[in-house]
């Protein structure tokens, strides 16, 4: 956070920036803030917030904040959507290829010092499947332009249409799990994914595929990947996000030398907070400068 009030003091020398170090000093500052931006802001600190107008979270996903009462407050509430696009796309990416080209394989048995020959794939050819056509899912396909692989996916709206060389909806997802030899998941949490990849869609994959988790832990059951995965269901998981998260220490994912997990930071590289404060000084600029609340960007809008 430090990082993130020095990017928006440079882009907002004529406002004042504060930092809140301590819970008082934020109980303090939020009573005559009109702006505050954070991972989250609960409810009594938000009864505190006597003249705040913008939350700006720092997450992509908001269904961990109090939307109803920030709308009863008349606070705008903004988000983190499309910052971390690059960075995981990018991820992504490294884990088809470890996946293709069998590298996790090598890794364990560099540590061994083992001289032996690892029989890889290639990534050209394969049917790449997305599911979620925002902009992280968009960055993921652009990324996969040069490697020659057919692309399918899958969206709520089909209708739309995107980037993909053939696009489902949810009601069509087996039929495009079938074709798939790698899973990408990137889609929001809502009652629709919620464990949309369970034991049933796992099952239809074919055994040879792969699993890429960036979007939410519980968009995928996680009992039933684990036992996918113990019985070569499918060839491979590579998650970013897991549910429980954190995952604990005990559990059996971390024994699996098919599943690939990173902490939740496939988003997090050094543009992670310029890039946000680059959005927040923009919509800090058309709410107070140009008065034009029609303008700001990635506007959180309720159900």
């Amino acid at each position: 956070m430090r990082d993130y009030a020095a990017e928006l003091t440079d882009r907002l020398p004529e406002y004042t920036v504060a930092h809140a170090r301590t819970p008082d000093a934020e109980r303090d500052l939020v009573r005559h803030a009109p702006v505050v931006t954070g991972n989250d802001i609960d409810r009594d600190l938000l009864d505190r917030a006597e003249a705040l107008e913008l939350f700006a979270c720092t997450f992509a996903g908001t269904d961990h904040l109090p939307l109803d009462a920030l709308a009863d407050h008349g606070v705008t509430v903004t988000n983190a959507s499309g910052i971390h696009a690059p960075g995981i796309a990018e991820q992504v990416l490294g884990s088809l290829l470890t996946f293709a080209r069998r590298l996790h394989v090598s890794w364990e048995r560099n540590r061994r010092s083992v001289w032996r020959h690892v029989q890889s794939t290639e990534l050209k050819g394969s049917t790449v499947t997305v599911v979620g056509l925002g902009a992280v899912g968009t960055a993921v396909v652009d990324r996969l332009a040069g490697f020659d692989v057919d692309t399918i996916g899958v969206r709520h709206s089909p209708e739309k249409g995107g980037p993909t060389d053939e696009v489902f909806g949810y009601d069509a997802v087996h039929e495009a799990l079938a074709r798939t030899d790698y899973l990408v998941l990137a889609c929001p949490l809502t009652d629709l994914t919620r464990h949309l990849l369970d034991a049933e869609a796992l099952a239809t994959l074919e055994p040879s595929s792969v699993v890429v988790n960036v979007a939410r832990g519980a968009v995928v059951d996680t009992d039933a990947l684990v036992a996918a995965l113990r019985t070569s269901g499918i060839r491979g998981a590579a998650l970013d996000v897991t549910d429980p998260e954190p995952l604990p220490a005990e559990h059996p994912l971390w024994s699996l030398d098919n599943a690939l997990l990173t902490p939740h930071t496939g988003g997090h590289t050094p543009e992670h907070w310029p890039r946000l404060a680059e959005i927040l000084a923009g919509n800090v600029q058309a709410l107070f400068d140009d008065g034009d609340e029609t303008t700001l960007e990635n506007v959180v809008h309720g159900d």
